[in-house]
């Protein structure tokens, strides 16, 4: 392709509101351009790159014995209430009437249109397993679009879907599928770190995600350099010590705290009860119904962890006038002691005594709190989120925790949609049992902004060789030297016909434009015809992060390139 003839709109300054390495670079190399919030077009060089992507996922989807499929974006209503999920995906579902005035939505996932296709489809174990898949734009009303390509609105999604008659077979296809996805990432250029995550509201009994470790990443994870354990921290667990530091054995006292409606205001005088020693309880609403949720006052609720506690599948915070009408009181002023209510309390919690809480009462606080006595109508559950330092769940050694970019999820769905849905096929022994299912996403446009993110210097974008939009940048210096014009048009020929994906940058521009911005688009690598070196014989060759320049033989320089593209 000829710079002359394309559309590349690179910039020199960075867009106002892009905060995010990938959004900046994607952005000045003309990769992408802004429509709305959320909503990004995608320019001649992103979309070569998400071919490329979208080619290696396909291969290796095929390689693994999986169908490409290609589904309905606009669903009827009807569908997703079978699962239960009109519901469940609440405000973050795009949905809209036709003209007769029925009820659609733009589909953010598909397991129940898969679901449709195979309870009408799949009769015997004979047929089974299948796995099938689609690349497919989604849709996701996101409250708060930013960074770019990673919180859209609207986004490709390869999302496959398996069928096996038990869970042996399930466990076979999320093994395949893991090994495929490891493979994928890898021929894109992404380290991707594999993490035990909360499944939400896809439902199932397990799942991983596939992380990249990045500070442009909006996901916390907690590792283990020792055991190799990783788990999202919606999921992830830790060893803390937690002793009974204020053991007492004294009958429950109320106490006034006008005003102190914060863990810090009592924990500074003068009523000076440190975080630790107080419980901090909090009021949520699992599928319409109130949950009390109490965790020590120095750790943080994890609503991921209480919504798997409570099993529910729509959980969000109680409204103000709820909790007063539960509780009687105002938050600040809450606490799980004689209420009638589920109560959940962290497991660190249990066996603790000399504890401070709210009364109930606003303004008041009760002390001398005993968890074996005051709440032992409470049911212990993991609801903390854990802390970098604290001790690994299987070895000890400390954790560490750091931010990271989910390009790919898999889930062990079982029988969550074939068992609501009717999907179900009959067995060896002629019995009608559900389908097990397993669900396994990624996100296109991620492994894009991730390799970006992970890839780039301050020339610009590295981008890996397999997914970049050119293989190779052909830079002729001199455009009124005829010989240089004319090398560069050979060579521009010669690459073309040995399968090399070539750039020319036949503008009539300065040495120092062309460079700046074959750096910023990312190719690989770059060929700079010039008068001087031309005279010998030679050109300038030099891959993309590499400091210094090769002088290279005219003649060796097609052989040079194939290789470097074939990875030999």
């Amino acid at each position: 392709m000829r710079m002359s003839k394309s559309f590349v709109p690179t910039l020199k300054e960075v867009p106002a509101d892009a905060t995010v390495a990938s959004h900046q670079l994607l952005v000045r190399a003309g990769y992408i351009r802004q429509l709305a919030a959320g909503i990004y077009s995608i320019l001649p060089l992103g979309q070569r790159s998400i071919l490329k992507i979208t080619r290696i996922v396909r291969e290796e989807m095929n390689a693994i014995g999986a169908q490409e499929f290609y589904l309905p974006a606009l669903n009827p209503r009807e569908i997703w209430e079978e699962s239960g999920r009109w519901t469940v995906m609440g405000e973050n579902m795009f949905r809209l009437k036709d003209r007769k005035g029925a009820d659609l939505c733009l589909a953010m996932t598909h397991e129940e249109i898969f679901t449709v296709l195979a309870r009408a489809e799949l009769r015997s174990y004979r047929q089974l397993p299948q796995s099938w898949y689609q690349i497919q734009t989604k849709f996701r009303d996101e409250p708060r679009p930013k960074s770019g390509l990673l919180r859209v609105r609207q986004f490709t999604m390869k999302d496959s879907y398996s069928f096996d008659l038990n869970r042996e077979g399930l466990d076979a296809s999320f093994e395949k599928h893991r090994e495929a996805y490891v493979r994928i990432f890898d021929r894109c250029g992404l380290r991707t770190i594999q993490v035990e995550a909360h499944s939400g509201a896809m439902g199932g009994t397990g799942s991983t995600e596939f992380m990249v470790p990045t500070d442009a990443g909006e996901d916390l994870i907690a590792s283990c350099e020792k055991c190799g354990y990783a788990a999202n921290t919606e999921k992830a667990q830790s060893k803390v010590e937690t002793p009974p530091k204020y053991a007492s054995s004294a009958a429950i006292e109320d106490f006034a705290t006008p005003g102190v409606v914060t863990i810090e205001a009592l924990a500074a005088k003068p009523y000076s009860v440190p975080a630790e020693q107080q419980l901090k309880t909090l009021i949520y609403v699992a599928d319409d119904k109130p949950v009390i949720a109490i965790v020590r006052g120095d750790d943080q609720l994890n609503e991921a962890k209480l919504q798997t506690a409570t099993g529910a599948q729509v959980l969000r915070p109680a409204h103000p006038e709820e909790i007063v009408k539960w509780m009687g009181a105002h938050p600040g002023s809450l606490g799980g002691v004689a209420v009638s209510l589920n109560v959940l309390i962290d497991q660190r919690l249990v066996g603790q005594s000399g504890m401070v809480t709210g009364a109930n009462r606003d303004g008041f606080h009760l002390s001398n709190v005993s968890v074996a006595r005051d709440l032992a109508h409470a049911k212990p559950a993991d609801l903390r989120t854990v802390n970098a330092g604290e001790g690994c769940p299987r070895c000890g050694n400390p954790l560490t925790v750091g931010k990271a970019l989910e390009v790919g999820h898999i889930f062990k769905l079982g029988t969550r949609y074939s068992e609501t849905m009717g999907a179900r096929v009959l067995d060896e022994g002629g019995r009608e049992v559900p389908i097990v299912m397993g669900s396994y996403g990624i996100g296109i446009e991620r492994i894009l902004a991730g390799a970006v993110e992970l890839h780039h210097d301050g020339d610009g974008i590295r981008m890996p060789l397999a997914i970049a939009p050119f293989h190779l940048a052909l830079l002729p210096l001199q455009m009124q030297d005829a010989k240089v014009v004319e090398a560069a048009e050979k060579l521009y020929a010669d690459l073309s016909a040995a399968g090399v994906e070539v750039l020319l940058d036949d503008r009539d521009e300065r040495a120092g434009v062309k460079f700046k911005d074959a750096d910023l688009i990312g190719i690989p690598l770059r060929i700079a015809v010039g008068k001087k070196g031309l005279a010998e014989g030679k050109i300038e060759w030099k891959p993309r992060g590499v400091p210094s320049v090769e002088l290279v033989a005219l003649g060796d320089v097609v052989a040079k390139a194939t290789a470097a593209v074939r990875g030999k």
